[in-house]
């Protein structure tokens, strides 16, 4: 894998391509030779901010920009540091030179035997085929895999020093070298002078149409359509947008720049969206995307007519005026409350819960790529429903959040420098705020029931989510997926639109500690809050020892920042529970009640029903569902083998029918209110098995391929293997290992089959998390 490690400054290169054309030297195309490549092989680990040394391998660009010793991840940093975003900050070689990076090209007089002695890229190649791993079933200790080890990022100038001190950390790092074939392609191309074909991306006339009309639309001149346009930007910049209809590898950046529609643009270098944009006119402009999709930050919003329309309907057709555009003084634009108070709520609110799936990536899998010390104040699996929106109620509730937003503020309002100890501020204010909520919802007199929870209009999926968290990454799906999980979240629009401007739009990745670790804590009062909102649905005389048993080992005595939660001790939800399970009831005929918004039954890990088996499957697919609901039925020590996402290919008689499942391990803490220390609040003796048909989440931690006619022995053998003599067993046996001389068709054959499965949405997996089992 290469995660951080060493020579990181380089990466993984090797491709199971088998159409790569042997041409010679100065043929070798750059788009059509190369970068399949590198997009096959280094890519995997060089992309985002989590690639090693910084060096992005997902475009030309990023291969021009080179290498730095200066981390994107520092949970020490006491002053922010200026971003270091790929076509943003800097724009040429010479500009990024000035911020530290330096070339993992010849950038010195060129000539065949410079071209390879002054590129990293070409050292780091020959250093693996002078060094290949040792043929044994585990990488030796030697090889540094931690996700937090000491990059070495070594330059030209020190690899003579860096190849004595590590001779086994050629490129791909922790991974089979190349073939022949390969390392000969990119050897003579860099032989050559590593020249690119690459030319600016060609809009189609129908893309071309379709940008200048979402432009228009997005840079109208009243006052109504500008704030409106503000707030969708604020919230749609960070994923990528992708036109309804047109070909599923086309996808948009939305993004403020000088320049007007029709001419090049010219990208705004804010670190945030609400930032004040540093020039007297900006426009909005849709960019496409030319980078590489990589799955770990890429998620999809669909632009289409339809989508126009309900914009419309929500922003531009309802009365109500726009007097006064709002500013960007910093403490007032990171309060989108404030900001937008001329915008009717419960539009804002309907704009998230269409597309909730979406937004919540936003923060869940955005373009930190990395967050432990944020996702860590979610557990490894919880269920999402969201309160009804009430048009109905709509200026009592514009007026309330106005009356309000005092309380609402967030980090990103006291700017870089803020302090560790600023939470406590937010921790009275978030007080101040619970309190006038109960009295808001006292004063509207509705019943507790499941006609308060938003219902997907019938047809919506995004009405129920499952969050699964893989340690420092995280997933988001639609539906109810796995057993019912130790906590459940009932969003409202304030908890929402906090959660979004908190995580995502004012997270700031090149921050402070004091940024970082006031984001952590704030959001612990916005996940307290969503699961209050759970609570109310829940017999009194359960609600206490429910909220306890998500708060294990701790002293909420001593703790007075987990005191007196406010769930509404005095009022009984307006169901009629058949059941003592009040948590799994509730969900369960949540569910039913939506319908075809509520999803399609888990039958694979919850079936209630006497024929679990899907009625459209095949006969195989019916036979190997039924294994997986017996995998699925391990916990505890019967997972001891299983790291936390592991991806199982299934084989058949018939190869094009192979099936894959995503294996995760939800693992029990004791309570997730702290940012460190985690292994101490662990409790693996209750941690439970998801299995998920298809694909889930962008790091695989291993692959396991096993044959339909021996899952039942591999179930067996898991179930058996807590001990690590057994478990290197089971891995041996059923595990594709990091040192397997097949390990890359096996990636290959993953992300192609994920492409299949998910055309749009699917983007190539990551392999710095992949262990050394």
């Amino acid at each position: 894998m290469i995660n951080n490690t060493a020579l990181y400054i380089f990466f993984i290169i090797a491709c199971s391509f088998t159409d790569i054309r042997l041409l010679a030297a100065g043929q070798i195309s750059y788009n059509h030779d190369v970068k399949p490549i590198l997009d096959s092989r280094c890519v995997t680990c060089h992309s985002c901010y989590d690639s090693p040394c910084q060096l992005n391998l997902g475009s030309f660009e990023g291969l021009e920009r080179g290498a730095t010793k200066n981390p994107v991840y520092d949970h020490q940093r006491i002053k922010a540091v200026e971003p270091s975003r790929l076509f943003i900050d800097e724009t040429s070689p010479a500009g990024w030179r000035k911020k530290e990076f330096f070339p993992v090209l010849n950038e010195q007089a060129q000539s065949p035997e410079n071209n390879i002695d002054n590129s990293l890229i070409a050292k780091s190649l020959l250093l693996k085929r002078d060094h290949p791993l040792p043929a044994e079933s585990k990488l030796p200790t030697s090889i540094e895999l931690a996700l937090e080890r000491s990059l070495q990022c070594p330059t030209v100038d020190e690899f003579t020093e860096h190849k004595k001190d590590h001779p086994l950390w050629g490129m791909p790092y922790g991974l089979p070298a190349l073939s022949e074939t390969e390392e000969s392609t990119l050897l003579n191309w860099l032989k050559a002078g590593a020249k690119t074909d690459t030319a600016p991306p060609s809009l189609s006339p129908l893309a071309t149409a379709e940008i200048k009309k979402w432009e228009q639309f997005l840079n109208g001149s009243s006052l109504k359509q500008q704030l409106s346009a503000r707030y969708l930007y604020e919230h749609l910049y960070i994923g990528d947008l992708h036109f309804k209809g047109h070909p599923h590898n086309e996808f948009y950046k939305l993004i403020r720049s000088a320049t007007p529609s029709g001419q090049p643009v010219d990208e705004l270098k804010s670190v945030r969206p609400f930032d004040a944009p540093g020039v007297a006119k900006f426009y909005y402009r849709l960019r496409p995307v030319t980078s590489t999709i990589v799955d770990k930050n890429h998620f999809v919003y669909e632009l289409s007519d339809s989508k126009m329309q309900r914009f419309k309907q929500l922003f531009l057709k309802p009365k109500f005026s726009v007097t006064q555009l709002p500013g960007y003084e910093q403490q007032a634009t990171a309060n989108p409350f404030k900001t937008f108070s001329q915008l009717p709520a419960v539009s804002r609110y309907q704009f998230l819960i269409d597309d909730a799936q979406y937004f919540f990536s936003g923060f869940i899998k955005g373009p930190v790529c990395r967050g432990q010390a944020s996702l860590n104040v979610i557990r490894d699996q919880f269920w999402v429903a969201f309160v009804k929106p009430q048009p109905e109620f709509n200026p009592q509730y514009t007026q309330f959040l106005a009356e309000n937003n005092q309380y609402l503020q967030m980090p990103a309002s006291d700017g870089e420098n803020i302090g560790f100890l600023e939470w406590r501020e937010y921790n009275q204010l978030q007080r101040h705020y619970l309190k006038h909520k109960e009295i808001f919802t006292d004063q509207l007199q509705q019943p507790v029931d499941l006609n308060l929870i938003w219902d997907g209009d019938g047809d919506n999926r995004n009405a129920l989510l499952t969050v699964f968290r893989h340690f420092d990454s995280a997933t988001v799906i639609k539906g109810l997926m796995g057993k019912p999980p130790l906590t459940a979240w009932v969003v409202d629009y304030p908890i929402f639109e906090r959660i979004h401007y908190l995580l995502a739009a004012g997270f700031n990745v090149s921050g402070t500690i004091g940024h970082q670790v006031t984001t952590r804590l704030y959001m612990d009062f916005l996940r307290m809050e969503a699961e209050n909102n759970f609570l109310k649905f829940i017999p009194i005389k359960r609600r206490i020892a429910l909220h306890n048993s998500w708060y294990e080992g701790i002293d909420l005595k001593i703790f007075s920042f987990f005191e007196t939660p406010v769930f509404n001790t005095d009022k009984e939800p307006a169901l009629r529970y058949q059941t003592s399970d009040y948590k799994h009831e509730f969900f369960q005929r949540l569910q039913q009640r939506l319908g075809q918004a509520g999803g399609p039954p888990d039958l694979i890990n919850r079936c209630l029903q006497a024929q679990c088996n899907n009625a459209d499957a095949t006969p195989v697919q019916q036979q190997i569902d039924t294994m997986m609901r017996k995998l699925a039925d391990l916990k505890g020590e019967e997972i001891t083998a299983l790291p936390e996402l592991s991806f199982l290919r299934i084989k058949t008689a018939d190869p094009a029918t192979d099936r894959v499942y995503t294996l995760v391990r939800n693992q029990k803490l004791l309570n997730v209110s702290f940012i460190f220390g985690e292994n101490l609040r662990r409790e693996p003796e209750k941690d439970t098995l998801t299995v998920v048909p298809g694909f889930l989440g962008s790091y695989p931690n291993i692959f396991f391929s096993v044959p339909q006619s021996q899952l039942a022995g591999f179930i067996d053998q898991l179930k058996h293997s807590s001990t690590s003599t057994d478990a290197d067993l089971f891995y041996g046996l059923y595990g594709i290992r990091r040192t397997h001389p097949e390990i890359w068709q096996y990636y290959d054959w993953f992300n192609k089959k994920y492409r299949d499965e998910q055309p749009e949405n699917s983007g190539l997996f990551d392999m710095n998390r992949y262990e050394n089992l």
